[in-house]
């Protein structure tokens, strides 16, 4: 039996209409951890598939153990969704992330969890260096993303869009990913912990086998529309009211510009100004002004409204290291605040209290 000096490790594979990928990347994966020096499980979520995945899903758990756990969802929700919920159902300390179409190779992970505790970095993610995937419909929109989500989330990595990740379970669970957002990762762990807590790690790619892509050229599109909010949510989530209150401030300083060199004309030079489209444009500029000013205040009470009744009412994190005194620890020069105060606070509560009729 090998001795269990590494973390408990789950592998999340995300899976959809891939029937001839299930029996190969589940075998690689046992291959690829058969010395791992601690106690692992494969999570494969089988995300609405129709062509027979699930069900040779069940029967390779059935043949390899009940390490091997299927997750299966009601329908087709989407990759982001399907790693969600591998991630809510992982147990493991450390949580591996890759997709099933066997481009990402399994034999990668004991090397990067060797590299994250190494580094004592809570996300490593890897990067496809030598990628085999079409130049022109895959590579250089890519290339082209990573480096625009690098510049405006200030996470700079070579690879936002490679599968192949490790994560500390205790960070990647306070995140939650919705919509496409599982190309955005790093960027929303780096809300969690600061950037250098991030690292990336060069892993191999190998082309699509079996199967077919479910990506084109299209979804650069919607990384764009995902990108932006993204940096909403990463730079103004909290005070959304500073982020339509510039945009307020800004219309509004225009328009009253414009309206005070307006009367100028209008009382000073003694110009009509009824048919002057400047007029229209100070016009709009003020109302769209005074609409982003009460949009930002709405959504500073819907942003509160928001914190105070979610379990997360907190905007830090912080982060706890192994062996470093907690709330628990002892006090210098005596044992702790007195309970004096709190024993006559009660006391005077106790004397106001009304009491109840037997």
């Amino acid at each position: 039996m090998t001795e269990n000096t590494k973390p408990s490790l789950s592998i999340v594979i995300p899976m959809f209409n891939e029937i001839d990928n299930v029996g190969p990347m589940i075998s690689r994966v046992h291959e690829a951890l058969d010395d791992y020096q601690g106690p692992w499980e494969l999570l494969v979520v089988d995300d609405g598939s129709t062509d027979g995945t699930p069900q040779a899903l069940r029967r390779q758990s059935e043949e390899r153990g009940s390490h091997v756990r299927v997750v299966e969802l009601r329908r087709n929700f989407g990759q982001t969704a399907a790693m969600q919920a591998g991630i809510d159902e992982a147990r493991g300390e450390l949580i591996a992330t890759l997709d099933g179409d066997l481009q990402n190779d399994p034999k990668d992970i004991p090397r990067m969890v060797d590299h994250l505790i190494e580094k004592d970095l809570d996300l490593l993610t890897g990067w496809r260096k030598n990628r085999k995937d079409d130049l022109v419909m895959r590579k250089i929109p890519s290339r082209i993303a990573n480096r625009l989500i690098g510049k405006i989330t200030g996470v700079r990595i070579n690879d936002y869009g490679c599968s192949l990740k490790v994560y500390r379970s205790s960070v990647i669970k306070q995140v939650r990913l919705y919509g496409e957002m599982h190309r955005f990762i790093p960027a929303w762990v780096a809300a969690v912990v600061p950037p250098s807590r991030i690292g990336e790690i060069v892993v191999d790619h190998h082309a699509r086998t079996a199967g077919t892509s479910k990506y084109g050229i299209s979804r650069t599109f919607r990384v764009i529309l995902d990108l932006l909010s993204v940096y909403f949510f990463m730079r103004y989530r909290a005070r959304p009211g500073h982020f339509f209150g510039m945009i307020g401030l800004t219309m509004g300083s225009i328009g009253s510009l414009l309206m005070v060199y307006l009367a100028f004309v209008k009382f000073i030079l003694g110009e009509d100004i009824g048919g002057r489209p400047l007029f229209l444009i100070a016009v709009v500029c003020v109302i769209a002004a005074l609409q982003f000013l009460t949009t930002g205040v709405m959504s500073e009470l819907i942003s509160r409204t928001y914190f105070e009744s979610s379990a997360r009412q907190q905007q830090y994190v912080i982060y706890h290291r192994e062996g470093e005194p907690t709330a628990d620890a002892d006090w210098a020069n005596g044992n702790g605040p007195s309970s004096t105060l709190k024993d006559e606070f009660n006391d005077e509560a106790n004397k106001d209290a009304p009491t109840s009729a037997s």
